[in-house]
């Protein structure tokens, strides 16, 4: 049987001949059943994956019925090596580099076995409180290094279904979509558009809110596969084990899950994205948009009582699916081009500001008195920022040798510049370079009762071995 696209409609050709139709219908269903496992039996999955990709993209309402056979040997293996390193292990205590080559081969192969005859069952995932803010804890969940390499290779096929589907207003986990892209649209919508409103929106604890039937519904939107649905089903159901005691999950998603942020995605496509699009935009008189980064968001609105009305229609569209605003935390902020202009008028003060994303957004002016959109480091980021590493130096000023701080504290201010050195944002990334800086100076001469350093010893220390000086990485403006 060649292996060849022109045969397919060389099979189509011959069927005239027959005058057995419905024979000659099932034998050429039969041989494209042949080509079709053939190409792909010759295939990877990560190339399956790409055609599935594009399949899904052309075919905007078929669901797929066959996925499992993707997770096989060679696949999960290769979402093994895609693991972070030197990250916190699961219940059963292991890490990603703790395993052999030869060890997780064997323990991939069983777990594939498992999956066949139905009998692989997640393992509960470890919960960890990490601080989060001035006083709170944000809770994580740790999945084991084997329920990390299947939901690895379960969130590439998700994404590869559903990406191509998610609107563009949606940010957040997707490829060339991440934070800067989002801040840029940001930025664009309220310099560009007609927004005089900006709707802050904040779900409470929404990845453990998530309801699992509701879940599962908006995922057999597009797959139909049962044993790959019963084994997000079973992800989902996995429980979470603190302090040696087990407690079953009815509801939401463990942040620290690798699979949490494409079902997140997929959840607020079908709850809010969709919705908005299709439902709510046309009730509006004026101009909204929706702009999405994984469970936070925005909406830029032109009239108040289109505002008024989205807040409460969201309010109720996200109790239907088992999540709830933050009456504190959601509220409606004049801004725009016209927003100093009406508040001076009436004598309201200057217009509010909005945090998204780490960042404060403002309303500003040009050097020649033009309207402009300003973002910097929100306040909570960089005291967040400061206190990490004023922590870091405290606990390790004697644990390491200087260079070794050094090399650590160069690490994290360089990630800081990456992530905040965004247009008009040099002033705050210039404080957090000075104030650790002061910090480096005060812990360094805490390492002995001696004191090591003078402010000018310490001043030639650094010009010889330099930190990362304040700089910017990304463009949010059309230009500088």
């Amino acid at each position: 049987m060649p292996n060849h696209p022109d045969w397919i409609g060389t099979l189509k050709g011959l069927s005239i001949e027959h005058q057995d139709k419905g024979n000659t219908c099932h034998t050429l269903r039969w041989m494209k059943k042949r080509i079709v496992k053939q190409t792909y039996k010759d295939t990877s999955t990560v190339t399956k994956l790409t055609l599935i990709a594009k399949r899904v993209q052309e075919h905007r309402v078929e669901k797929l019925t066959s996925l499992m056979h993707l997770l096989n040997q060679e696949y999960l293996m290769d979402c093994y090596t895609r693991l972070k390193k030197r990250k916190a292990a699961g219940v059963d205590l292991r890490t990603v580099e703790s395993y052999t080559e030869e060890e997780i081969t064997k323990v991939i192969g069983e777990t594939i076995q498992k999956m066949k005859t139905r009998d692989y069952q997640p393992q509960p995932v470890r919960k960890v409180l990490i601080p989060k803010g001035k006083a709170k804890l944000r809770t994580l969940g740790i999945p084991t290094v084997t329920d990390k390499i299947v939901q690895l290779g379960m969130t590439r096929i998700l994404n590869s279904i559903f990406d191509s589907s998610f609107l563009p207003c949606s940010f957040g986990y997707r490829v060339g979509k991440d934070a800067h892209a989002c801040l840029k649209e940001v930025n664009h919508m309220i310099m560009q558009q007609k927004v005089n409103y900006i709707v802050d929106c904040d779900i409470k604890e929404f990845f453990d809110h998530i309801d699992h039937q509701w879940m599962t519904k908006c995922i057999s939107e597009r797959i139909s596969d049962k044993p790959f649905l019963q084994l997000i089903w079973k992800f989902l159901k996995s429980g979470v084990m603190t302090e040696g005691q087990y407690r079953t999950t009815k509801e939401g998603t463990p942040q620290g899950g690798i699979i949490s942020p494409v079902l997140a995605n997929i959840y607020m496509h079908y709850v809010l994205d969709l919705w908005m699009i299709v439902k709510e935009k046309k009730k509006m008189k004026g101009y909204i948009k929706l702009i999405r980064y994984a469970d936070d968001f925005i909406i830029g609105v032109q009239y108040e009582e289109d505002a008024e009305i989205l807040v409460k229609d969201i309010g109720k569209r996200l109790n239907k699916f088992g999540l709830e605003l933050s009456k504190e935390k959601t509220k409606i902020i004049e801004f725009g081009r016209f927003a100093s202009e009406n508040r001076e008028r009436r004598r309201d003060g200057k217009p509010d500001t909005f945090d998204f994303l780490g960042f404060t957004h403002y309303c500003s002016e040009t050097h020649d008195g033009r309207f402009m959109v300003h973002t910097k480091t929100s306040k909570k980021r960089l005291y967040e920022a400061v206190t990490t590493i004023n922590n870091f130096l405290k606990t390790n000023k004697n644990r390491y040798k200087l260079e070794n701080i050094w090399e650590k504290i160069t690490l994290k201010l360089t990630g800081h510049y990456n992530y905040y050195g965004v247009s008009g944002n040099f002033e705050e990334i210039k404080i957090f370079y000075e104030e650790t800086r002061r910090l480096i100076f005060k812990w360094l001469n805490r390492r002995s009762r001696k004191k090591s350093f003078s402010w000018e010893k310490f001043t030639e220390y650094i010009s010889f071995n330099p930190l990362p000086k304040p700089r910017l990485t990304y463009a949010i403006y059309n230009t500088w």
